[in-house]
């Protein structure tokens, strides 16, 4: 007897639906709801919290853990970008998708590069905002087709040359051999002498050319945002 009971809960328990747990961080209140009461209200869906600010993300995601979160740009104290740098340290498996109004190149260069899995405007209808959280808990990178085209432009715009020049110095290719070899950091400073390896390692080309990828866009280090974080309009 127990054998059927056990064999007929099998199918049931296999066809049990998948919940995905989302959070939201977004400032403004009737935005905020909004979201809150479509993902409550969809079969599949769950809030697991709605926060107005990224501290009050960070303070209490860790009650409620989610496994993908709504974020806006431009919030009160902390923007959203630096958050969910912070998020991501924390919490490297969770799933960030911007939702915002801002669509300029920088924000959506320093989201991605800051962790964001996908870049969606506020304008999203709310069925294709539920499909892009799924397509995103599916490995996908979801954006709105506006953001899409930007990014394909920037890739476009940061493709490397055919041959690059670098012009290093005899110094600075033995430098180079050493760090393809694996030699630390002491290692070559007592390889090519204290003097000599200060300063060299900004000019390995790798970093040269991340470094032109950036300027091409204007965007800053992130010790810089973290110094000065950029102040954003709120919209």
């Amino acid at each position: 007897m127990a054998s059927e009971t056990q064999t007929a809960a099998a199918p049931q328990s296999a066809s049990a639906p998948v919940i995905i747990k989302v959070a939201i961080v977004e400032d403004q209140r009737d935005i905020r709801e909004g979201l809150a009461s479509l993902i409550k209200f969809t079969d599949g869906y769950e809030c697991t919290g709605s926060f107005r600010s990224m501290e009050e993300a960070l303070e209490k995601i860790r009650f409620e853990r989610p496994e993908i979160m709504l974020v806006d740009i431009g919030l009160p104290g902390m923007n959203g970008i630096e958050g969910i740098r912070l998020l991501k340290e924390s919490y490297p498996e969770l799933l960030l998708l911007m939702l915002t109004v801002y669509d300029d190149d920088e924000m959506i260069f320093d989201a991605l590069c800051a962790g964001a899995c996908g870049y969606l405007l506020k304008k999203t209808p709310p069925a294709l905002l539920l499909d892009s959280l799924k397509e995103a808990m599916s490995g996908g990178a979801p954006m709105s087709p506006e953001v899409a085209r930007r990014v394909i432009k920037l890739f476009r715009e940061i493709r490397p040359p055919d041959r690059a020049d670098y012009k290093l110095t005899p110094h600075e290719l033995r430098l180079l051999k050493l760090l393809v070899e694996g030699r630390r950091r002491p290692q070559l400073q007592d390889g090519c002498g204290r003097f000599e390896c200060q300063g060299y390692y900004h000019r390995v080309p790798h970093a040269q050319h991340l470094r032109e990828t950036a300027s091409a866009f204007q965007v800053r280090g992130r010790r810089q945002s973290a110094a000065q974080p950029p102040r954003l309009e709120k919209r």
